[in-house]
Protein backbone atom coordinates (compact mmCIF):
# COMPACT_ATOMS: atom_id res chain seq x y z
CA UNK A 1 0.00 0.00 0.00
CA UNK A 2 1.66 3.21 -1.18
CA UNK A 3 0.96 6.08 1.20
CA UNK A 4 2.34 9.58 1.38
CA UNK A 5 2.43 9.14 5.16
CA UNK A 6 3.17 5.48 6.03
CA UNK A 7 2.52 6.27 9.70
CA UNK A 8 -1.21 6.22 8.93
CA UNK A 9 -1.16 2.47 8.34
CA UNK A 10 -1.37 1.17 11.88
CA UNK A 11 -1.20 -2.48 12.90
CA UNK A 12 -1.67 -1.68 16.57
CA UNK A 13 -4.62 -0.50 18.66
CA UNK A 14 -4.86 2.94 20.23
CA UNK A 15 -5.63 2.27 23.90
CA UNK A 16 -5.48 4.91 26.63
CA UNK A 17 -3.11 7.06 24.59
CA UNK A 18 -0.71 4.23 23.69
CA UNK A 19 -0.31 2.10 20.58
CA UNK A 20 -0.77 -1.49 21.75
CA UNK A 21 0.51 -4.38 19.62
CA UNK A 22 -0.73 -7.95 19.63
CA UNK A 23 -0.58 -9.81 22.93
CA UNK A 24 0.95 -13.31 22.64
CA UNK A 25 0.87 -12.88 18.84
CA UNK A 26 -2.95 -12.95 18.82
CA UNK A 27 -3.88 -11.13 15.60
CA UNK A 28 -6.78 -10.67 13.23
CA UNK A 29 -6.19 -10.53 9.49
CA UNK A 30 -7.36 -7.70 7.25
CA UNK A 31 -7.77 -8.66 3.60
CA UNK A 32 -8.56 -6.82 0.39
CA UNK A 33 -12.04 -8.00 -0.73
CA UNK A 34 -11.11 -7.40 -4.38
CA UNK A 35 -8.10 -9.73 -4.36
CA UNK A 36 -8.27 -11.72 -1.16
CA UNK A 37 -4.74 -10.58 -0.34
CA UNK A 38 -3.63 -10.02 3.24
CA UNK A 39 -2.94 -6.31 3.68
CA UNK A 40 -2.40 -6.08 7.44
CA UNK A 41 -2.94 -7.66 10.83
CA UNK A 42 -4.36 -5.98 13.91
CA UNK A 43 -4.32 -7.07 17.55
CA UNK A 44 -7.01 -9.44 18.79
CA UNK A 45 -7.76 -7.72 22.08
CA UNK A 46 -10.58 -8.38 24.50
CA UNK A 47 -12.25 -7.53 27.78
CA UNK A 48 -9.14 -6.56 29.75
CA UNK A 49 -7.92 -4.01 27.21
CA UNK A 50 -11.44 -2.63 26.80
CA UNK A 51 -11.71 -2.15 30.56
CA UNK A 52 -8.37 -0.31 30.55
CA UNK A 53 -9.63 1.95 27.77
CA UNK A 54 -12.86 2.66 29.70
CA UNK A 55 -10.88 3.55 32.83
CA UNK A 56 -8.62 5.91 30.86
CA UNK A 57 -11.64 7.46 29.14
CA UNK A 58 -13.27 8.13 32.49
CA UNK A 59 -10.14 9.91 33.75
CA UNK A 60 -9.71 11.97 30.57
CA UNK A 61 -13.35 12.92 30.13
CA UNK A 62 -13.66 15.17 33.16
CA UNK A 63 -10.70 17.33 32.15
CA UNK A 64 -11.93 17.49 28.55
CA UNK A 65 -15.44 18.51 29.62
CA UNK A 66 -13.94 21.22 31.84
CA UNK A 67 -12.31 22.88 28.86
CA UNK A 68 -14.16 25.72 27.24
CA UNK A 69 -16.30 24.91 24.24
CA UNK A 70 -13.99 27.05 22.13
CA UNK A 71 -10.97 24.98 23.19
CA UNK A 72 -12.71 21.75 22.22
CA UNK A 73 -13.81 23.33 18.96
CA UNK A 74 -10.23 24.30 18.12
CA UNK A 75 -9.00 20.72 18.56
CA UNK A 76 -11.86 19.35 16.46
CA UNK A 77 -11.16 21.91 13.76
CA UNK A 78 -7.56 20.73 13.61
CA UNK A 79 -8.73 17.09 13.34
CA UNK A 80 -10.95 18.12 10.44
CA UNK A 81 -8.03 19.84 8.70
CA UNK A 82 -5.78 16.80 9.12
CA UNK A 83 -8.44 14.49 7.68
CA UNK A 84 -8.81 16.75 4.64
CA UNK A 85 -5.03 17.07 4.22
CA UNK A 86 -4.69 13.26 4.26
CA UNK A 87 -7.68 12.44 2.06
CA UNK A 88 -5.57 10.59 -0.51
CA UNK A 89 -3.99 8.26 2.05
CA UNK A 90 -7.19 7.69 4.00
CA UNK A 91 -9.06 6.84 0.79
CA UNK A 92 -6.31 4.44 -0.23
CA UNK A 93 -6.53 2.64 3.10
CA UNK A 94 -10.34 2.59 2.89
CA UNK A 95 -10.46 1.16 -0.63
CA UNK A 96 -7.82 -1.43 0.23
CA UNK A 97 -9.81 -2.89 3.12
CA UNK A 98 -13.40 -2.16 2.07
CA UNK A 99 -13.24 -2.40 -1.72
CA UNK A 100 -15.33 0.59 -2.85
CA UNK A 101 -13.98 2.55 -5.85
CA UNK A 102 -11.29 5.06 -4.96
CA UNK A 103 -13.45 7.99 -6.10
CA UNK A 104 -16.21 6.85 -3.72
CA UNK A 105 -13.67 6.40 -0.94
CA UNK A 106 -12.44 9.97 -1.40
CA UNK A 107 -16.06 11.11 -1.29
CA UNK A 108 -16.54 9.24 1.98
CA UNK A 109 -13.47 10.86 3.54
CA UNK A 110 -14.84 14.28 2.59
CA UNK A 111 -18.21 13.29 4.07
CA UNK A 112 -16.50 12.02 7.23
CA UNK A 113 -14.57 15.26 7.60
CA UNK A 114 -17.79 17.27 7.26
CA UNK A 115 -19.08 15.86 10.57
CA UNK A 116 -15.93 16.91 12.41
CA UNK A 117 -16.15 20.39 10.90
CA UNK A 118 -19.87 20.67 11.74
CA UNK A 119 -19.43 19.66 15.37
CA UNK A 120 -16.36 21.82 15.81
CA UNK A 121 -18.79 24.67 15.17
CA UNK A 122 -21.67 23.11 17.13
CA UNK A 123 -19.50 22.67 20.25
CA UNK A 124 -20.10 26.34 21.05
CA UNK A 125 -23.89 26.01 20.78
CA UNK A 126 -24.86 23.64 23.61
CA UNK A 127 -27.34 26.19 24.90
CA UNK A 128 -29.34 26.00 28.11
CA UNK A 129 -32.30 28.16 29.05
CA UNK A 130 -33.83 30.21 31.86
CA UNK A 131 -37.48 29.34 32.47
CA UNK A 132 -39.93 31.69 34.23
CA UNK A 133 -40.20 30.45 37.77
CA UNK A 134 -43.25 29.38 39.77
CA UNK A 135 -41.84 31.36 42.75
CA UNK A 136 -40.92 35.05 42.87
CA UNK A 137 -37.66 34.39 44.75
CA UNK A 138 -36.47 31.53 42.53
CA UNK A 139 -35.16 30.94 39.03
CA UNK A 140 -35.33 27.77 36.94
CA UNK A 141 -32.08 27.03 35.14
CA UNK A 142 -31.76 24.32 32.48
CA UNK A 143 -28.22 23.41 31.44
CA UNK A 144 -26.62 20.79 29.19
CA UNK A 145 -23.83 18.52 30.39
CA UNK A 146 -21.89 15.76 28.59
CA UNK A 147 -23.24 12.28 29.15
CA UNK A 148 -19.73 10.94 29.91
CA UNK A 149 -17.98 7.89 28.45
CA UNK A 150 -19.45 6.55 25.21
CA UNK A 151 -19.02 3.08 23.73
CA UNK A 152 -19.17 3.28 19.91
CA UNK A 153 -19.47 0.32 17.53
CA UNK A 154 -19.19 1.05 13.81
CA UNK A 155 -19.83 -0.92 10.58
CA UNK A 156 -17.67 -1.83 7.60
CA UNK A 157 -19.69 -0.18 4.81
CA UNK A 158 -18.73 3.40 5.76
CA UNK A 159 -15.71 2.86 8.00
CA UNK A 160 -14.72 6.54 8.15
CA UNK A 161 -18.01 8.45 8.13
CA UNK A 162 -19.71 6.30 10.76
CA UNK A 163 -16.82 7.02 13.14
CA UNK A 164 -16.78 10.79 12.74
CA UNK A 165 -20.59 10.95 12.84
CA UNK A 166 -20.35 9.55 16.39
CA UNK A 167 -17.03 10.92 17.61
CA UNK A 168 -17.50 14.46 16.27
CA UNK A 169 -20.55 15.28 18.42
CA UNK A 170 -19.28 13.21 21.35
CA UNK A 171 -16.02 15.17 21.59
CA UNK A 172 -17.81 18.46 20.94
CA UNK A 173 -20.17 17.77 23.85
CA UNK A 174 -17.29 16.93 26.19
CA UNK A 175 -17.55 13.12 26.10
CA UNK A 176 -14.91 10.39 25.74
CA UNK A 177 -15.20 7.51 23.25
CA UNK A 178 -14.10 3.87 23.29
CA UNK A 179 -14.55 2.63 19.73
CA UNK A 180 -14.82 -0.87 18.32
CA UNK A 181 -14.62 -0.75 14.51
CA UNK A 182 -15.84 -3.56 12.25
CA UNK A 183 -13.32 -6.42 11.96
CA UNK A 184 -13.32 -6.14 8.14
CA UNK A 185 -12.25 -2.47 8.17
CA UNK A 186 -10.20 -1.54 11.25
CA UNK A 187 -7.37 0.25 9.42
CA UNK A 188 -9.42 3.35 8.56
CA UNK A 189 -10.41 3.69 12.23
CA UNK A 190 -6.81 3.40 13.40
CA UNK A 191 -5.66 6.01 10.86
CA UNK A 192 -8.34 8.41 12.10
CA UNK A 193 -7.17 7.79 15.68
CA UNK A 194 -3.61 8.67 14.68
CA UNK A 195 -4.82 11.96 13.21
CA UNK A 196 -6.99 12.64 16.27
CA UNK A 197 -3.92 12.32 18.47
CA UNK A 198 -1.98 14.70 16.24
CA UNK A 199 -4.85 17.17 16.41
CA UNK A 200 -4.69 17.32 20.20
CA UNK A 201 -7.37 14.89 21.34
CA UNK A 202 -6.03 14.07 24.83
CA UNK A 203 -4.57 10.66 25.68
CA UNK A 204 -7.31 8.35 26.91
CA UNK A 205 -10.18 10.39 25.51
CA UNK A 206 -10.31 8.24 22.36
CA UNK A 207 -9.43 4.54 22.19
CA UNK A 208 -9.82 2.12 19.29
CA UNK A 209 -10.06 -1.57 20.21
CA UNK A 210 -9.97 -4.43 17.69
CA UNK A 211 -10.50 -8.12 18.44
CA UNK A 212 -13.16 -10.26 20.10
CA UNK A 213 -16.49 -8.57 19.32
CA UNK A 214 -18.38 -10.43 22.05
CA UNK A 215 -15.80 -9.63 24.73
CA UNK A 216 -15.36 -5.99 23.69
CA UNK A 217 -19.08 -5.38 23.30
CA UNK A 218 -19.78 -7.12 26.61
CA UNK A 219 -17.23 -4.98 28.43
CA UNK A 220 -18.82 -1.82 27.02
CA UNK A 221 -22.40 -2.77 27.85
CA UNK A 222 -21.76 -4.12 31.34
CA UNK A 223 -19.58 -1.24 32.51
CA UNK A 224 -21.44 1.31 34.68
CA UNK A 225 -18.82 3.86 33.63
CA UNK A 226 -20.03 3.74 30.02
CA UNK A 227 -23.14 5.92 29.96
CA UNK A 228 -24.10 5.51 26.32
CA UNK A 229 -23.78 2.96 23.50
CA UNK A 230 -23.81 4.26 19.94
CA UNK A 231 -24.13 1.50 17.36
CA UNK A 232 -24.58 1.29 13.62
CA UNK A 233 -25.20 -2.18 12.22
CA UNK A 234 -27.73 -4.98 11.98
CA UNK A 235 -31.06 -4.95 13.76
CA UNK A 236 -30.28 -8.27 15.43
CA UNK A 237 -27.09 -7.01 17.04
CA UNK A 238 -28.82 -3.74 17.97
CA UNK A 239 -31.47 -5.66 19.89
CA UNK A 240 -28.76 -7.66 21.66
CA UNK A 241 -26.99 -4.47 22.72
CA UNK A 242 -30.28 -3.07 24.02
CA UNK A 243 -30.77 -6.15 26.12
CA UNK A 244 -27.21 -6.11 27.45
CA UNK A 245 -27.45 -2.41 28.32
CA UNK A 246 -30.62 -2.79 30.35
CA UNK A 247 -28.91 -3.60 33.66
CA UNK A 248 -27.03 -0.29 33.67
CA UNK A 249 -29.86 1.67 31.98
CA UNK A 250 -27.61 3.16 29.33
CA UNK A 251 -28.64 5.74 26.80
CA UNK A 252 -28.75 4.12 23.35
CA UNK A 253 -28.29 5.44 19.84
CA UNK A 254 -29.01 2.69 17.32
CA UNK A 255 -28.89 3.03 13.55
CA UNK A 256 -30.05 -0.35 12.32
CA UNK A 257 -31.22 -2.10 9.18
CA UNK A 258 -33.38 -0.70 6.43
CA UNK A 259 -35.66 -1.86 3.63
CA UNK A 260 -36.07 1.37 1.71
CA UNK A 261 -38.93 1.80 -0.77
CA UNK A 262 -38.28 3.95 -3.85
CA UNK A 263 -41.57 5.09 -5.40
CA UNK A 264 -41.77 6.44 -8.95
CA UNK A 265 -45.15 8.01 -9.71
CA UNK A 266 -46.69 8.34 -13.16
CA UNK A 267 -45.99 12.10 -13.21
CA UNK A 268 -42.31 11.76 -12.22
CA UNK A 269 -39.46 13.17 -14.27
CA UNK A 270 -38.25 9.79 -15.53
CA UNK A 271 -34.65 10.75 -16.20
CA UNK A 272 -34.26 12.30 -12.75
CA UNK A 273 -35.87 9.24 -11.20
CA UNK A 274 -33.36 7.02 -12.99
CA UNK A 275 -30.54 9.24 -11.70
CA UNK A 276 -31.97 8.85 -8.21
CA UNK A 277 -32.14 5.06 -8.47
CA UNK A 278 -28.55 4.84 -9.69
CA UNK A 279 -27.23 6.66 -6.63
CA UNK A 280 -29.68 5.24 -4.10
CA UNK A 281 -29.32 1.65 -5.34
CA UNK A 282 -25.77 1.24 -6.61
CA UNK A 283 -23.66 3.47 -4.38
CA UNK A 284 -21.12 1.30 -2.53
CA UNK A 285 -22.35 -1.67 -4.62
CA UNK A 286 -25.71 -1.46 -2.88
CA UNK A 287 -24.15 -1.90 0.55
CA UNK A 288 -25.80 1.02 2.33
CA UNK A 289 -28.47 0.98 5.03
CA UNK A 290 -30.53 3.56 3.12
CA UNK A 291 -30.18 1.70 -0.17
CA UNK A 292 -33.30 1.53 -2.39
CA UNK A 293 -34.37 -2.05 -1.77
CA UNK A 294 -37.89 -2.08 -3.28
CA UNK A 295 -38.40 0.07 -6.37
CA UNK A 296 -42.12 0.67 -6.96
CA UNK A 297 -42.88 2.01 -10.45
CA UNK A 298 -46.31 3.10 -11.68
CA UNK A 299 -47.83 0.71 -14.22
CA UNK A 300 -48.16 3.38 -16.90
CA UNK A 301 -44.41 4.05 -17.02
CA UNK A 302 -43.07 0.70 -15.78
CA UNK A 303 -41.77 -0.69 -19.09
CA UNK A 304 -40.16 2.59 -20.15
CA UNK A 305 -38.54 3.01 -16.75
CA UNK A 306 -37.19 -0.57 -16.79
CA UNK A 307 -35.70 -0.11 -20.26
CA UNK A 308 -34.00 3.17 -19.32
CA UNK A 309 -32.66 1.66 -16.11
CA UNK A 310 -31.21 -1.35 -17.93
CA UNK A 311 -29.39 0.98 -20.33
CA UNK A 312 -27.83 2.85 -17.41
CA UNK A 313 -26.91 -0.29 -15.49
CA UNK A 314 -25.21 -1.81 -18.54
CA UNK A 315 -22.73 1.08 -18.47
CA UNK A 316 -21.56 0.34 -14.91
CA UNK A 317 -18.02 -0.98 -14.62
CA UNK A 318 -17.38 -3.65 -12.00
CA UNK A 319 -13.72 -3.72 -11.06
CA UNK A 320 -11.09 -3.43 -8.38
CA UNK A 321 -11.59 -0.15 -6.55
CA UNK A 322 -8.22 1.16 -7.73
CA UNK A 323 -8.94 0.52 -11.42
CA UNK A 324 -9.69 3.75 -13.32
CA UNK A 325 -13.36 4.14 -14.13
CA UNK A 326 -14.58 1.54 -11.63
CA UNK A 327 -18.20 2.13 -10.59
CA UNK A 328 -18.79 -0.94 -8.43
CA UNK A 329 -16.24 -2.70 -6.28
CA UNK A 330 -16.63 -6.09 -4.59
CA UNK A 331 -19.05 -7.05 -1.88
CA UNK A 332 -17.40 -7.20 1.51
CA UNK A 333 -17.13 -10.99 1.85
CA UNK A 334 -18.35 -14.38 0.64
CA UNK A 335 -21.35 -14.36 2.98
CA UNK A 336 -22.55 -11.10 1.42
CA UNK A 337 -22.29 -12.62 -2.07
CA UNK A 338 -24.21 -15.69 -0.94
CA UNK A 339 -27.05 -13.60 0.52
CA UNK A 340 -27.48 -11.43 -2.58
CA UNK A 341 -27.46 -14.48 -4.86
CA UNK A 342 -30.04 -16.17 -2.64
CA UNK A 343 -32.34 -13.15 -3.00
CA UNK A 344 -31.98 -13.22 -6.79
CA UNK A 345 -32.57 -16.98 -6.95
CA UNK A 346 -35.66 -16.70 -4.75
CA UNK A 347 -37.14 -13.94 -6.88
CA UNK A 348 -36.59 -15.81 -10.13
CA UNK A 349 -38.00 -19.02 -8.68
CA UNK A 350 -41.19 -17.10 -7.83
CA UNK A 351 -41.61 -15.54 -11.27
CA UNK A 352 -39.33 -12.49 -11.45
CA UNK A 353 -37.62 -11.76 -14.77
CA UNK A 354 -33.91 -10.99 -15.05
CA UNK A 355 -34.06 -7.93 -17.29
CA UNK A 356 -30.30 -7.50 -17.07
CA UNK A 357 -27.47 -9.20 -15.27
CA UNK A 358 -24.46 -11.41 -15.77
CA UNK A 359 -23.54 -14.46 -13.67
CA UNK A 360 -21.59 -13.86 -10.48
CA UNK A 361 -17.93 -14.84 -11.08
CA UNK A 362 -17.23 -17.84 -8.87
CA UNK A 363 -14.42 -17.53 -6.38
CA UNK A 364 -14.64 -13.73 -6.14
CA UNK A 365 -16.56 -11.18 -4.10
CA UNK A 366 -17.62 -9.25 -7.20
CA UNK A 367 -21.35 -9.24 -7.95
CA UNK A 368 -22.38 -7.77 -11.33
CA UNK A 369 -25.34 -5.35 -11.14
CA UNK A 370 -28.73 -6.85 -11.94
CA UNK A 371 -32.20 -5.56 -12.75
CA UNK A 372 -35.17 -7.75 -11.80
CA UNK A 373 -38.66 -7.02 -13.12
CA UNK A 374 -42.14 -8.37 -12.32
CA UNK A 375 -41.35 -8.56 -8.62
CA UNK A 376 -44.12 -9.30 -6.13
CA UNK A 377 -44.54 -9.02 -2.38
CA UNK A 378 -44.06 -12.77 -1.74
CA UNK A 379 -40.37 -12.58 -2.64
CA UNK A 380 -37.59 -12.25 -0.04
CA UNK A 381 -36.45 -8.90 -1.44
CA UNK A 382 -39.84 -7.48 -0.48
CA UNK A 383 -39.25 -8.19 3.20
CA UNK A 384 -35.46 -8.49 3.64
CA UNK A 385 -32.62 -6.05 3.10
CA UNK A 386 -30.56 -7.29 0.14
CA UNK A 387 -27.41 -5.16 0.64
CA UNK A 388 -26.19 -5.68 -2.91
CA UNK A 389 -26.41 -4.26 -6.47
CA UNK A 390 -29.79 -5.72 -7.42
CA UNK A 391 -32.51 -3.32 -8.60
CA UNK A 392 -35.87 -5.01 -7.98
CA UNK A 393 -38.83 -3.39 -9.78
CA UNK A 394 -42.38 -3.75 -8.41
CA UNK A 395 -45.52 -2.47 -10.17
CA UNK A 396 -48.17 -0.26 -8.58
CA UNK A 397 -51.19 1.70 -9.80
CA UNK A 398 -52.64 3.40 -6.72
CA UNK A 399 -50.95 5.83 -4.32
CA UNK A 400 -52.72 4.55 -1.22
CA UNK A 401 -51.83 0.97 -2.10
CA UNK A 402 -48.14 1.68 -2.67
CA UNK A 403 -47.92 3.62 0.59
CA UNK A 404 -49.46 0.65 2.40
CA UNK A 405 -46.99 -1.75 0.76
CA UNK A 406 -44.06 0.54 1.39
CA UNK A 407 -44.96 0.73 5.09
CA UNK A 408 -45.51 -3.03 5.40
CA UNK A 409 -42.12 -3.69 7.02
CA UNK A 410 -40.61 -3.61 10.48
CA UNK A 411 -37.92 -1.26 9.16
CA UNK A 412 -38.33 2.50 8.97
CA UNK A 413 -35.03 4.11 8.04
CA UNK A 414 -35.26 5.82 4.62
CA UNK A 415 -37.79 6.10 1.80
CA UNK A 416 -37.85 7.87 -1.57
CA UNK A 417 -40.62 9.18 -3.82
CA UNK A 418 -40.51 10.87 -7.22
CA UNK A 419 -43.40 13.06 -8.32
CA UNK A 420 -43.89 16.53 -9.81
CA UNK A 421 -47.06 17.09 -7.80
CA UNK A 422 -46.64 19.23 -4.67
CA UNK A 423 -49.72 17.63 -3.17
CA UNK A 424 -48.36 14.13 -3.76
CA UNK A 425 -44.94 15.13 -2.43
CA UNK A 426 -46.42 16.20 0.89
CA UNK A 427 -48.67 13.15 1.01
CA UNK A 428 -45.78 10.73 0.57
CA UNK A 429 -43.54 12.67 2.93
CA UNK A 430 -46.08 12.49 5.74
CA UNK A 431 -47.59 9.05 5.10
CA UNK A 432 -44.38 7.05 4.70
CA UNK A 433 -43.39 5.61 8.10
CA UNK A 434 -39.68 6.35 7.86
CA UNK A 435 -37.24 8.57 9.72
CA UNK A 436 -35.99 10.09 6.47
CA UNK A 437 -37.73 10.70 3.14
CA UNK A 438 -36.15 11.88 -0.10
CA UNK A 439 -38.60 13.60 -2.46
CA UNK A 440 -37.10 13.75 -5.96
CA UNK A 441 -33.69 13.07 -4.36
CA UNK A 442 -31.72 9.83 -4.23
CA UNK A 443 -28.85 11.06 -2.06
CA UNK A 444 -30.13 12.34 1.27
CA UNK A 445 -27.13 12.02 3.60
CA UNK A 446 -25.59 15.25 4.87
CA UNK A 447 -24.02 16.40 8.12
CA UNK A 448 -26.61 19.19 8.32
CA UNK A 449 -29.62 16.86 8.67
CA UNK A 450 -30.69 14.42 11.42
CA UNK A 451 -30.02 10.82 10.29
CA UNK A 452 -31.97 7.97 11.86
CA UNK A 453 -34.98 5.72 11.68
CA UNK A 454 -38.22 4.66 13.33
CA UNK A 455 -39.73 1.25 14.14
CA UNK A 456 -36.97 -1.40 14.22
CA UNK A 457 -34.51 0.79 12.33
CA UNK A 458 -33.26 2.38 15.51
CA UNK A 459 -33.25 5.03 18.19
CA UNK A 460 -31.89 8.56 18.21
CA UNK A 461 -30.42 10.75 15.49
CA UNK A 462 -26.94 11.45 14.17
CA UNK A 463 -25.91 14.62 12.39
CA UNK A 464 -27.29 18.16 12.67
CA UNK A 465 -28.16 19.81 15.98
CA UNK A 466 -30.04 16.68 17.04
CA UNK A 467 -26.85 14.61 16.83
CA UNK A 468 -25.23 16.84 19.46
CA UNK A 469 -28.26 16.56 21.75
CA UNK A 470 -27.82 12.79 21.87
CA UNK A 471 -24.51 13.22 23.76
CA UNK A 472 -25.84 15.71 26.30
CA UNK A 473 -27.89 15.33 29.45
CA UNK A 474 -30.39 17.99 30.48
CA UNK A 475 -29.95 19.28 34.05
CA UNK A 476 -32.58 21.34 35.88
CA UNK A 477 -31.47 23.57 38.73
CA UNK A 478 -33.88 25.50 40.95
CA UNK A 479 -32.09 28.58 42.29
CA UNK A 480 -34.03 29.55 45.41
CA UNK A 481 -33.74 32.22 48.10
CA UNK A 482 -33.16 35.01 45.60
Amino acid sequence: MKLNDPQLLKQACYVAGNWVTAIDDACSSVTNPSTGELIATVPALGKQETSSAIHAADKAQGDWAARTAKERATVLRRWYELIVENTEDLATILTSEQGKPLAEAKGEITYAASFVEWYAEEAKRAYGELIPSHKPDARILVSKQPIGVVGAITPWNFPAAMITRKCGPAFAAGCAVVLKPAPDTPLTALALAELAGRAGIPAGLFSVITGDAVAIGGALTESPTVKKISFTGSTGVGKLLMSQSADTVKKLALELGGNAPFIVCDDADLDKAIDGVMIAKFRNAGQTCICANRIYVHNSIYDEFAAKLVDRVKALKVADGFEPGANLGPLINAAAVEKVQAHVDDAQAKGAKLAYGEPQPEGTHFFPPQVLTEMDDTMRIATEETFGPVAALFRFSDDADVIRRANHTSSGLAAYAYTQSLSRAFKFSEALEYGMVGINEGLISTEAAPFGGVKESGLGREGARQGMEDFLETKYTLMGGL
